[in-house]
């Protein structure tokens, strides 16, 4: 059930751009309040204790509860702003109260990661990091200033293109920086 959840979470976060563009004339922000609100609640009752997931799911249902209560066209674009300010925090405060995320990930793969190795993925989740924060500026520079349509494809595509280059590269490095494929 939990896996269905995170699942039902992960699809409203990737459609919600298109899903506000294409549904504005159809459904009310209160409806989107309530039925993210109800996604997040569920996880927040059903998921597994991770670092921070309590604390989202707390800010997210708040979140979802004032768009629910105010009703607002505005305040429904602001909710990638959350998403990315809650990665931003997520990968910054790891570096502080380690280990590193992208370090927590590669011990996974490869547990007895040497120094070099730690201080690489400290590096990656720095560069995670800052480009959290100026995802999270460009959402709300949009939110704030640009039509729908720009906020949807930047939101809805563009953001998720370049999380997919920052994917790209990073594997790329991770290549040269180990010598081998």
């Amino acid at each position: 059930m939990n896996r269905l959840i995170g699942l039902g979470l992960l699809l409203a976060g990737l459609l919600y751009p298109f899903a506000v563009y294409f549904g504005m004339e159809h459904f009310a922000p209160w409806q989107f309040g309530l039925l993210l609100g109800g996604l997040w609640l569920a996880r927040a009752l059903t998921g597994k204790r991770r670092p921070g997931s309590l604390w989202m799911a707390t800010v997210a249902i708040v979140f979802c509860l004032l768009l629910a209560l105010f009703d607002s066209p505005a305040l429904l674009r602001w909710y990638p702003v959350l998403i990315s300010s809650f990665m931003l925090v997520l990968f910054g405060s790891s570096l502080t109260f380690g280990p590193p995320i992208v370090e927590r990930l590669a011990r996974v793969r490869e547990p007895q990661l040497p120094a070099e190795g730690i201080r690489y993925t400290r590096q990656v989740t720095i560069a995670w990091s800052v480009f959290f924060l100026c995802n999270g500026l460009c959402a709300a520079a949009l939110t704030l200033w640009a039509p729908l349509s720009w906020w949807t494809l930047y939101t809805g595509l563009i953001s998720y293109g370049l999380i997919g280059l920052m994917f790209a590269i990073e594997w790329l490095i991770r290549i040269r920086v180990r010598g081998h494929p």
